[in-house]
This record gives C-alpha cells, structure tokens and sequence, in this order.
C-alpha cells in the first residue's frame, strides 16, 4: 500500500551519504515515509546506488529515482520531483538534503504540523528560536542569518528562516502555485516558493529544528548561489506589488 507522504532529495555527488540518508528517512517507526531521489548525473555513481537498494525486499515499493542529465540546479529538480509526486498521488511533500543537515528524526514533527495542525506548509527553521546551527564557520551562520533577515526586510515575509530547504507541503500548495511561473534556480529558490505560498495564502509555521553541517561529501554552495538571492529578492518584492497570485479554494 503506497504511502500518502514522500521526501524529495535531489542530488550530485553524494555516494558518502545517500544509502544512509535512505536508510534513516524509511527506519522511521512513525510513519511510512516514500523517498524520491532526483539525481543530477552524479559522475561519483550516487544514482546506481540508490538502484541497487531498489533491488532489496524492503525499499523496493517505497524508493524511487528521476534521473537526469547533467547538473541543472536545486530548484529544477524540486520542481521535477514536485511534478513527479503529483502525478503519483501523494498528499504531503519533502524537501529534504541528502547530508543529514536536516535531521530524519524532524520528519513526523513537520508532518504533524500540516496533518495535524492544519497548516499548509511547515517549514524546518534554524532560526524561529534563536540560532540552532551546529559545526558551520560562523562567518557562514552569520550570512545565512542575515539573508532572512534581509529577506524579511525587502519582502515583509514573515518567516525568520526564508532560506531553509527542510520543508513539506501540503499537495494542494503544488498544486495552486503555478510551478512554470518558478524562475530561481539556486539558493533564491527556496525564498521564491515561501514567498510565492505566502502570497496565495496558505498558512505557514516554522518549526523549529537543529541545522548540523554536513560531515561527509562537498557543499554545493557557492558565489552565484547568494548572487541570485541577493537580486530574486527585489525581484520578488516587485512580483508581490504587481503581479496576481493563485488562490487555493478556501483561501
């Protein structure tokens, strides 16, 4: 029997990590939680990993891979996976990295949160109650902390941590935002779709979580990633005077 909730998490080069990963999202006795991984062509052979579990008795109904050729960016795998997840029925949605900054564990609280609670996207937040980062040079705390601050300024969102990729939704967010509307690709990405759910109106909480550095593999972080950001922002706030944004039915 399929689940009604599935992680998404994209990845590139990640072999140090995704049979882990895998292996602690579906050991969660909580809840029966579907894994998609979207794979980017990792040369390191991430993808073949992930198809060798496939094989095994206990993941081969609950694990799935879009593969895709070559590195084309965070937001357009999320978005492929979102389409992906859609299309195979699946009611609540995951964000989620492959290097266990984001801890399994969190999974049922932010699933609760929109199951239970009633809102429409929960979101994994460093910073809804202080600063909750372990084993990041503080120079990196310090400018992701000031990106959502600066987020917040610029767009009036009032979500302390906007750049957090740790997420679920509800599908009828996916289903109302108008994903080929998308346009960041990157670390702006992330800002784009709360910002975007926000203006539709759906509810939103932040629940908070610990953030921990990756310890096995590379960031994918760079230079261009807060480049985008830095300039989505104004672009957002421009979108939020001018442009009309879908209504879920109810909102």
């Amino acid at each position: 029997m399929q689940s009604d909730t599935i992680v998404i998490i994209p990845t590139y080069n990640e072999k140090e990590n995704i049979e882990n990963i895998i292996r602690a999202v579906t050991a969660l006795p909580e809840h029966r939680f579907d894994i998609l991984v979207i794979d980017d062509g990792s040369p390191d052979g991430t993808a073949d990993i992930v198809k060798r579990l496939q094989q095994t008795p206990e993941l081969c109904e609950r694990l799935h891979l879009v593969e895709r050729s070559g590195k084309l960016g965070l937001g357009t795998a999320y978005i492929a996976g979102f389409r992906w997840a859609i299309d195979h029925g699946f009611d609540y949605i995951f964000e989620m990295d492959a290097d266990f900054s984001h801890a399994p564990a969190d999974l049922p609280r932010l699933l609760a949160a929109c199951r239970d609670e009633g809102y429409d996207m929960s979101i994994g937040s460093r910073y809804v109650s202080g600063v909750n980062v372990v084993n990041w040079p503080m120079g990196r705390v310090l400018m992701s902390y000031f990106a959502s601050k600066y987020v917040r300024l610029v767009t009036g969102l009032g979500i302390h941590d906007t750049t957090a990729g740790f997420v679920c939704y509800r599908r009828r967010v996916l289903e109302t935002i108008d994903l080929d509307a998308i346009r960041f690709k990157g670390y702006a990405f992330q800002i784009e779709m709360k910002f975007t759910a926000h203006q539709c109106g759906f509810r939103i909480k932040e629940v908070p979580v610990i953030f921990v550095n990756r310890e096995l593999g590379t960031s994918k972080m760079s230079g261009g990633i807060f480049s985008e950001a830095a300039i989505g922002v104004l672009r957002l706030r421009w979108d939020g005077w001018f442009r009309k944004y879908p209504k879920a039915v109810g909102q």
